[in-house]
C-alpha cells in the first residue's frame, strides 16, 4: 500500500504522457486525477497509522548504488515528518489536478500538462520519503526539472520561456551548494544514509576543515552548504528572484509550486537535517537572520506590486522566510513581532485587492 502512494502518480504520468493521444484528453484528465486522488487517500490512512499506532517503517524498494563504502537504496521512509508531507503533497496535488480539468479545458495539450503535474507529484514524493541524501537529491532535481516544464508550458510565450529558464538557472545556484554539502557529508561520515550520518555527528563536532583558505568547523560548513540549497528552493533573499516570474505559467502550476509543495522542500530539508543543525549554533543564527530578512523584504515588496499573481508570489516568499525564522529563532518576542507584521501585511493585501475590484 505504501509503495502505491509513490508509484500511482508515476503511472498516471506515463499513461497521460505516452498514451494521451490514444486515450484522449478527457480520459487523460480522469486517469491522472483519479490515481493521484487515490494516492492522497492512502496517504491519509498512513498518517492515521502513524498517529494512532506509532507506525514507522523503512521500505527498501531496490538497491541503487553499492560501491565500496557507498551503499544507497531506493527506499520509502515512513515516519511522522514524511507522513505529514505525504498528505500535504498528495492532497494539494489532487486538488490541482481536478481544478486543471476545467482551467485547461481549452488548451490543445492537456495530456502533456496532466503528465507534467503527475510527474512533479512523483518527484516530490520521492523527495519527502527518502532515507538518504542521494535519493533526496534525485527528488530535489526532479521537482526542479518539472517546474521548468510547467512554468514554460506555454512555450510560445516568450515571457514564460524566460521565466522557466530563470527558475532553472537560479535553482542551480542553490543546488550546487546542496551537492557540495552531500559530497562533504560522504567525505566526513563515509555514508549518505540519514540514520548513519545522524549517529556519527558527535564524533566530528570539533573537526575543522580548510575551505577557501579559512579554517572552518566541519559541521558549520555542512549546515551552510545544505542551507544554500534550501535558500534556492524556498526562494530566500538573494535567490528569491525566480519565484515572482514563475507566475508566467498556468495558474494550476502556480498553485502547485506555491501551495506547500516545491517551495517548502527547503524547509523540509532543514527540518529533516535538524539533528545536524542542532550542533551548529552559528548556522542556526544565520538561518534566523536570512528568514527574518526575507519575511520583511518580500512582504514590503508585495505592498507595491500591481500584478495580483506577483503579490501572491511575494506573499509566499515572505511566509517561507517566516517559517525559517520561527523554526530556529530563540527570541519569542521576535516571533511575535514577525507574526504581527505578517498579519498586517496580509490585511493590507486583502483590502487593496477588494478596493481595486470588489468582485474578486
Amino acid at each position: 500500500m505504501e509503495l502505491s502512494i509513490i508509484f500511482l502518480p508515476l503511472i498516471a504520468s506515463i499513461i497521460s504522457g505516452f498514451f494521451g493521444r490514444y486515450i484522449g484528453d478527457r480520459n487523460s484528465e480522469i486517469v491522472t486525477s483519479v490515481l493521484v486522488s487515490i494516492s492522497a487517500l492512502l496517504s491519509i490512512y498512513v498518517l492515521y497509522q502513524v498517529i494512532v499506532n506509532q507506525y514507522e517503517e523503512n521500505i527498501v524498494i531496490a538497491t541503487w548504488i553499492s560501491s565500496g563504502s557507498l551503499d544507497v537504496n531506493w527506499s520509502m521512509l515512513i515516519d511522522p515528518l514524511s507522513a505529514v508531507m505525504l498528505v500535504v503533497v498528495t492532497s494539494v496535488s489532487a486538488l490541482v489536478h481536478i481544478y486543471s480539468i476545467g482551467y485547461m479545458s481549452h488548451d490543445p495539450h492537456k495530456p502533456r500538462f496532466m503528465a507534467y503535474l503527475s510527474l512533479f507529484t512523483f518527484a516530490m514524493l520521492m523527495l519527502v520519503t527518502s532515507d538518504n541524501f542521494i535519493q533526496l537529491f534525485f527528488g530535489w532535481e526532479g521537482v526542479g526539472l518539472c517546474s521548468y516544464f510547467l512554468i514554460g508550458f506555454w512555450f510560445k510565450k516568450e515571457s514564460a520561456n524566460a521565466a522557466a529558464i530563470k527558475a532553472f538557472v537560479v535553482n542551480r545556484v542553490g543546488d550546487f551548494g546542496f551537492a557540495l554539502g552531500i559530497f562533504l557529508i560522504f567525505y566526513l561520515f563515509g555514508t549518505v544514509n540519514y540514520s548513519e550520518v545522524f549517529q556519527q555527528i558527535p564524533t566530528v563536532v570539533d573537526k575543522s576543515l580548510s575551505f577557501l583558505g579559512f579554517e572552518v568547523n566541519a559541521i558549520d560548513l555542512v549546515c551552510l552548504l545544505l542551507f544554500i540549497g534550501a535558500m534556492g528552493k524556498s526562494a530566500q533573499i538573494l535567490l528569491h528572484t525566480w519565484l515572482p516570474d514563475a507566475m508566467e505559467g498556468p495558474t494550476p502550476v502556480s498553485a502547485l509550486i506555491h501551495a506547500a509543495t516545491m517551495v517548502t522542500a527547503g524547509v523540509f530539508l532543514v527540518v529533516r537535517c535538524s539533528p545536524i543543525y542542532e550542533y551548529s549554533p552559528l548556522i542556526l543564527n544565520f538561518i534566523t537572520i536570512v528568514g527574518m530578512t526575507t519575511a520583511f523584504f518580500a512582504a514590503t515588496v508585495a505592498l507595491v506590486q500591481t500584478d495580483i499573481k506577483k503579490i501572491i508570489a511575494y506573499s509566499t516568499c515572505s511566509q517561507l522566510g517566516y517559517m525559517f525564522f520561527c523554526s530556529w529563532s530563540r527570541c519569542i518576542q521576535c516571533c511575535y513581532v514577525s507574526l504581527i507584521y505578517s498579519r498586517i501585511f496580509q490585511s493590507f493585501i486583502i483590502f487593496r485587492i477588494w478596493f481595486s475590484d470588489p468582485c474578486i
